[in-house]
């Protein structure tokens, strides 16, 4: 379904205002994931989780400064002191997407990082790795890809099928336009300075890597246990790669090898981390699963050095 602006007097997106658009049904769809991707994320068990807050004591208390998990998200955002908001962020003279953006508790400007789903859509959890990069002192906005094809309420959490059947909608000429559309619109805050990176996770994390073949203006990439883009694709990038996987997921891991000699046969510049033990997905299944929680300590430290190094403090 699409997001619509409506009448434009009801609707502002200069700046940092906004008003949330309609949504009105387009063609009927019945696509879904893509034939064979599997959903790794299944085997998580957040059957304990209501709206991002963990129901028993599962939970132990997490490492702080890095994304909360899957059962702790919800929390986390609740207590969150900094300045969150919903926008909706305009892709063309019909269509928007509604996105999530926190600001740094900062004085000066900050880059602009771009956090992207996995492949049930935008939730809780997403809304608050957006909020941890705000916390580390960049602006984060963590754009519902999935909006021009749902329909109800779209600010709230997606049923995971629902979101799996509007990713599946989510063409690679889609995903370019709405992350062109939300770049622009970051670095256009007044807050922000004009430099930005992404970072995406699964179905994502292919999506961050498969950006920065199409985005010359990029400054970095981050790509948590997601697919790479073709090598012929790669021979436009020009944004450093950061790749992060979890040693026990041999189907993406699979890939690291000839990414790795391509990027390095093109002169781009490509760094990978494995960490030992660790499942796919695990910046979000850190519950329950030292592993994960293990490297995701790990990882995120190397994703804002690595941030700051390209894109500023």
């Amino acid at each position: 379904m699409r997001m619509i602006l409506g009448l434009t007097a009801a609707i502002a997106l200069a700046g940092s205002g906004f008003v949330a658009g309609r949504a009105r049904p387009a063609t009927a769809a019945t696509s879904t994931a893509p034939t064979g991707a599997a959903d790794e994320h299944a085997s998580h068990d957040l059957s304990s989780v209501r709206d991002g807050r963990a129901t028993s004591s599962l939970f132990p208390q997490q490492a702080g400064g890095i994304p909360a998990s899957a059962g702790t998200a919800g929390a986390r955002l609740a207590a969150s002191p900094r300045h969150a908001e919903w926008v909706a962020i305009k892709v063309n003279a019909t269509d928007s997407v509604m996105a999530w953006v926190v600001y740094p508790e900062r004085k000066d400007k900050a880059p602009v990082v771009i956090a992207l789903h996995e492949n049930t859509g935008i939730n809780t959890w997403t809304r608050s790795v957006a909020d941890q990069l705000a916390a580390d002192g960049f602006i984060g906005i963590a754009p519902d890809l999935t909006t021009m094809f749902r329909t109800g309420d779209l600010k709230a959490d997606p049923a995971p099928d629902q979101g799996r059947a509007a990713i599946g909608q989510v063409t690679p000429e889609v995903g370019t336009r709405i992350l062109d559309a939300v770049a622009k619109y970051g670095m256009s805050l007044p807050a922000a300075l004009p430099k930005y990176g992404i970072v995406g996770f699964c179905w994502g994390g292919g999506r961050s890597f498969l950006h920065a073949t199409t985005a010359p203006g990029l400054g970095a990439s981050v790509v948590y246990y997601g697919s790479p883009p073709t090598a012929d694709q790669m021979v436009a990038i020009k944004a450093p790669v950061l790749g992060l996987y979890g040693g026990n997921d041999a189907r993406i891991n699979a890939t690291i090898p000839a990414t790795d000699s391509t990027m390095k046969a093109l002169g781009k510049s490509y760094e990978s981390h494995i960490f030992d033990g660790a499942g796919h997905g695990f910046l979000r299944g850190q519950d329950g699963n030292a592993p994960n929680a293990a490297a995701a300590v790990a990882a995120w430290p190397k994703t804002i050095a690595f941030f700051r190094a390209k894109l500023g403090k």
